[in-house]
């Protein structure tokens, strides 16, 4: 049997990804309450991330369109997304003055995020983000953290039930398609 270079990588990329959702699983939680949520998107679900992107240029600018040709190139995307609940802290950064309160306001859908959100959960989103890149980096894959692929994600009813998502693109290739971008 022979193995191409491109279903080589493809796999290689996959097995990534799988153990990027690992790093994120274990990383670090505030009070201990995990509110992370994680997947894989591949195939023609990541075509739909890609394209949705690209057709965001009139409206959001070429930088829309050019996330979505590095979504493109990409092998596999993870997307990392967090459901922002209060932990009991009572800290005020939400703009209430306890976690009460802030667990009773109905969530609004802002143009890309539902909000309001706990700033201890966005620290574990950031925390998870940064243990997957490290992953990634640890297996030589090239990654780059997307704020525009998760918006794509969130828009496509990908990754449900979390308020804020990033998309993690990871690509094999000679050259990193997520850097020296026009």
């Amino acid at each position: 049997m022979i193995l191409s270079s491109t279903q080589g990588e493809y796999d290689a990329a996959l097995e990534a990804a799988k153990l990027l959702l690992a790093s994120i699983r274990t990383a670090p939680k505030s009070h201990g309450l995990d509110t992370i949520l994680s997947c894989i998107v591949t195939g023609n679900d990541k075509q739909k991330i890609a394209n949705w992107l690209k057709a965001q240029k009139e409206e959001r600018g070429p930088t829309w369109e050019r996330d979505g040709i590095c979504v493109d190139a990409s092998q596999v995307l993870v997307l990392v997304g967090v459901r922002s609940e209060p932990v009991e802290l009572n800290c005020g950064a939400c703009g209430f003055s306890d976690c009460a309160t802030f667990g009773n306001v109905k969530k609004k859908e802002g143009k890309d995020y539902l909000g309001p959100n706990c700033i201890f959960k966005i620290l574990d989103l950031g925390i998870a983000l940064g243990s997957a890149a490290k992953t990634a980096s640890i297996l030589n894959m090239d990654n780059r953290l997307f704020y525009t692929a998760g918006t794509a994600a969130r828009h496509l009813g990908y990754l449900k039930g979390a308020d804020v998502v990033i998309g993690i693109p990871l690509a094999l290739a000679g050259k990193s398609p997520f850097f020296d971008r026009k």
